[in-house]
């Protein structure tokens, strides 16, 4: 993994699989932060492991549309600290790929919403006629729309761990059940309003992911990446393929095809690097973002 990139008047505080994490110079810790730089890099993950090699021009991409996302959706707060409103200046270096934000005490819940029958939700439902618990009709096929948006909720586990999937009734275990109905009611909304708009520029989104937490106020704030090709499922509502892909899903068919998920993962092939690059930046044209 690339060293994560030294930024005049930032000190370096951890790297995810994908992003790196600041706090400004002479702040002790993440908790003592009034305000935190999140650069997003080229790398790529899959099945919760970093990918090698990295995809060129990814962290640029993803934060363009995370940033157009926050824009379209503005009703719903959200952590980016607004251009102009000062505090430690981003570095030109990193500007392009990161997002200056708010400290956020986060909720330990992934807020999954599944608008189609897609991936392990079709898994589950051959079984089980059902995903993550929640009952559907007979008679679906892979890719179908369902009949309305399902919060599938999951537990983020600590770095490292896998996300493992919770009931409704478990968040509210782990939030409370007004914080726990507010993660799921937003999170529906969020993806009913994001998903009107793609489909207005032939782009369906399958399912997504957000993340919540709540700032020093008491406020709950979208955070992290919102609607990227890493969080969700785009498809092309132009194509015959129902499952055409705008994400890296093009990157999980070829390791599903070429590993058995032990041990370390394959190289990406040159082929998969770029036709992912170029996906990812047909879907920020497609969008107008």
């Amino acid at each position: 993994m690339t060293a994560a990139p030294v930024l005049p008047g930032w000190r370096h505080v951890s790297s995810g699989k994908v992003r790196e994490l600041y706090v400004p110079e002479g702040t002790a810790d993440v908790a003592d932060a009034t305000e935190l730089l999140l650069v997003a890099s080229d790398r790529v993950s899959a099945y919760d492991f970093a990918l090698e090699p990295p995809i060129p021009g990814k962290g640029g991409l993803l934060t363009r549309l995370s940033r157009h996302w926050f824009d379209r959706l503005a009703d719903v707060p959200n952590h980016l600290i607004p251009d102009g409103s000062g505090g430690t200046p981003v570095p030109e270096s990193v500007a392009a790929r990161s997002m200056h934000v708010l400290p956020l005490d986060m909720f330990p819940v992934e807020c999954v919403v599944r608008g189609y029958l897609v991936g392990s939700g079709w898994a589950e439902y051959r079984e089980s006629g059902s995903v993550c618990g929640v009952p559907l009709p007979d008679g679906l096929s892979e890719g179908d729309r369902l009949p309305e948006p399902i919060y599938t909720p999951a537990y983020k586990a600590p770095q490292g761990e896998h996300d493992e999937n919770i009931s409704y009734e478990q968040t509210v275990e782990l939030v409370g059940a007004e914080d726990a109905a507010t993660l799921r009611d937003l999170s529906l909304r969020v993806y009913g309003a994001a998903a009107a708009i793609a489909l207005e520029h032939d782009v369906v989104i399958a399912d997504t992911k957000f993340e919540f937490g709540r700032d020093a106020d008491g406020v709950v704030r979208i955070a992290d990446e919102v609607l990227t090709s890493d969080s969700s499922r785009y498809w092309d509502a132009r194509s015959g393929n129902r499952t055409d892909s705008f994400d890296k899903q093009i990157v999980r068919d070829w390791l599903s095809a070429h590993w058995d998920r032990q041990g370390t993962p394959p190289v990406l092939p040159d082929a998969i690097v770029e036709r992912t690059a170029a996906r990812y930046r047909e879907l920020i044209e497609r969008l107008g973002a």
